[in-house]
């Protein structure tokens, strides 16, 4: 689903449910290219090409989907570049970031801006994956938690109903009644944050004011000299119980790990719980929500995910009851533990979440 949308509306691709597009050979899906290429993404960075040419099944899909997935963008590139020097008559019409990125690099021509084919193609595949993965795999959490606490799924359907009713699809217009649809959201990515991890590098030396543990007052000056990087880790710690600094920060001579914010009780009462009520009551944009980064480096599809992820779920909830899907003797605890565990793979997620659909009475 997150594929088919960013495909359609952020890059003009002609994906479709029932018919997913190929590559020219049409050997091999683009969805199906994609989720090896995201499954094996480790194998390919650190693995040397001569170990990828070993006559091995497993060896053999990640070639095969490397290239597959390759020769897809190329051949879309071709296609933009051909509409936009044969000025077809409906390229003007077509507003997608794909086509805008295509035709701004045209216009570089003889520039030392101009981007070639390979990193074209980069800059593309990046935005594909960061647009279908992360919100993916937010989704199917959010899913997840809601199956099991069926109180808050119904406290969440009756808004829906009382924003849009039962007939009409919801527009625009509607995202900002839908505070708690976009509360389920946010409280799955919080507990699951897709990106986990965010890098910056100090531009200046600078000064840290790393809160003192829990129960202490006040904090403690942490320098960071001017080329250092600093990794923030999202998911953060449960508890930070510890009496030192070197408890809260890891510092190296190149790199900073400071432990921030999603199962952190400085921050959330209870940060182990699902609660979207957190939420409620918070500005769509608000930066007390840090999932997607804050400040001048923060996710530019912030709001794409979450108007797609209101969008769906709102369509989705008013018309369904999600229950999960157990196996035999098993109850909703263990289909948690199951279920709900972190699998990382490009990005952080839950492994696969099987559920039941019961068509809602109106």
């Amino acid at each position: 689903l997150a594929l088919l949308i960013i495909g359609k509306c952020g890059f003009g691709f002609s994906f479709n449910w029932s018919a997913p597009p190929t590559a020219p050979d049409g050997n091999m899906s683009v969805q199906e290219a994609l989720r090896i290429v995201a499954d094996s993404h480790m194998l390919a960075i650190a693995a040397p090409k001569w170990l990828l040419s070993l006559p091995f099944r497993r060896f053999q899909a990640v070639r095969e989907a490397h290239e597959q997935l390759m020769e897809f963008m190329r051949s879309q590139v071709a296609e933009r570049r051909a509409d936009i020097s044969g000025q077809n008559s409906g390229i003007a019409d077509k507003n997608d970031a794909f086509t805008l990125l295509v035709k701004a690099n045209e216009d570089e021509e003889a520039s030392k801006l101009q981007l070639d084919d390979q990193e074209l193609i980069g800059n593309v595949y990046i935005m594909l994956f960061a647009g279908h993965e992360t919100t993916a795999h937010t989704l199917a959490a959010t899913l997840g938690f809601l199956c099991l606490h069926q109180d808050i799924q119904e406290e969440v359907v009756e808004q829906i109903v009382s924003v849009i009713g039962w007939d009409r699809d919801p527009m625009y217009e509607d995202y900002p009644n839908l505070n708690k649809v976009l509360a389920v959201f946010y409280e799955a990515l919080r507990m699951f944050p897709a990106g986990h991890i965010l890098i910056r590098e100090a531009t200046e030396d600078t000064v840290l004011q790393i809160p003192n543990p829990l129960g202490q007052e006040g904090t403690t000056p942490f320098p960071v000299p001017k080329g250092v990087q600093v990794m923030v880790d999202m998911i953060g710690v449960r508890e930070l119980s510890g009496s030192t600094i070197e408890r809260q920060v890891l510092m190296t001579s190149y790199f900073s790990n400071l432990l921030l914010e999603e199962y952190n009780p400085r921050y959330f009462e209870k940060p182990e719980e699902y609660k979207p009520s957190r939420w409620y009551n918070i500005s769509s944009e608000s930066d007390a929500f840090s999932a997607f980064s804050i400040g001048p480096r923060a996710c530019i599809g912030r709001k794409f995910a979450t108007t797609e992820a209101v969008a769906f779920l709102t369509m989705l909830l008013r018309d369904w009851i999600v229950e999960p899907l157990l196996e035999n003797g098993e109850n909703k605890e263990v289909w948690r533990e199951r279920v709900l565990d972190a699998h990382l793979v490009l990005t952080l997620g839950v492994t696969d979440v099987p559920l039941r659909f019961t068509r809602r009475r109106k």
